[in-house]
């Protein structure tokens, strides 16, 4: 896989650069009707037609691939019929093929090519592409499309290029360092895909014109600060101004330094290194 850059024919095409697509089998090839879905879309507004998530809309069409993100066709020997494009994701997925003739889309790692065998069970070889529980897995290893919870479906590293390192194994709990720098603790019932996942070059790609963000359905985003004072609080003055107070949305609510993540959530507390561990200067430890 690699990423193509253009000839500077045209401002757009002067710092663009698209994906060649070499992990697809082929590049023209349709997406398996059985396992797909309508994709309706919202425009960033609720069910009452109000806008409630800005600098949305437009876009094209897109139908969703239904994922196997639970691999839980156990003991069963799949065939790898083709590496696809999903509109609806960073990564690429994989076509499987089992012996009853049922089909399912996975998430397709690197070096995983159409023709190849993938498995998913208690125990089973842990190369490319194969799903397993954690407790099986050799420590040291990269996974993905890890779970939080058995049965639940994969959860954690699943976008293009991302990976979680198994680094150490304790009683019922087994360590992961996440692509974030995170290391937290997951359950080893949990199931787990050896590999990589593909596509790792998406990170190098440059949209190079507004139009190819248009395609995506993201629409323009102005700053707070150049708008009218009426429609939001950084907005007027003469000039260009700093908004004189800290960012905020044009509500007023505050947009930077909050906590994101749910106090409710009992995940938290197996997190034993933070993704930033380094807030104004000081050491943050995780709660015990």
């Amino acid at each position: 896989m690699g990423v193509k850059q253009y000839k500077p024919t045209s401002p757009g095409r002067r710092h663009g650069a698209v994906n060649d697509f070499g992990e697809l089998t082929d590049k023209r090839r349709r997406p398996t009707k059985s396992l797909l879905k309508p994709l309706r879309k919202t425009g960033g507004r609720n069910h009452h037609g109000k806008i409630t998530s800005w600098w949305r809309g437009g876009g094209h069409k897109r139908m969703y691939r239904v994922i196997d993100f639970k691999r839980n066709k156990f003991d069963a020997v799949g065939t790898v019929e083709a590496v696809e494009y999903d509109p609806n994701r960073t990564c690429h997925i994989a076509l499987v093929v089992y012996p009853d003739g049922e089909k399912r889309y996975i998430l397709a790692p690197t070096g995983l090519k159409a023709g190849e065998i993938v498995e998913s069970g208690t125990v089973v070889e842990p190369k490319i592409g194969n799903a397993m529980p954690l407790k099986n897995i050799p420590v040291g290893m990269d996974v993905h499309n890890v779970e939080m919870t058995a049965g639940q479906g994969g959860r954690l590293a699943r976008s293009a290029g991302s990976s979680a390192r198994l680094v150490a194994r304790e009683g019922q709990w087994a360590t992961l360092v996440l692509p974030s720098g995170e290391m937290r603790q997951v359950r080893v019932e949990c199931r787990a895909t050896i590999g990589q996942i593909g596509n790792a070059d998406h990170q190098n790609i440059d949209l190079g014109k507004a139009g190819r963000k248009r395609h995506m359905g993201r629409r323009p985003h102005n700053r707070g600060t150049s708008m009218n004072p009426v429609a939001h609080p950084l907005g007027g003055g003469e000039g260009r101004s700093g908004g004189g107070r800290h960012p905020c949305s044009a509500w007023g609510r505050l947009s930077k330094g909050g906590r994101t993540r749910s106090p409710r959530k009992g995940s938290n507390k197996r997190i034993l290194r933070r993704r930033r561990s380094v807030r104004y200067g000081q050491l943050v430890l995780p709660k015990k």
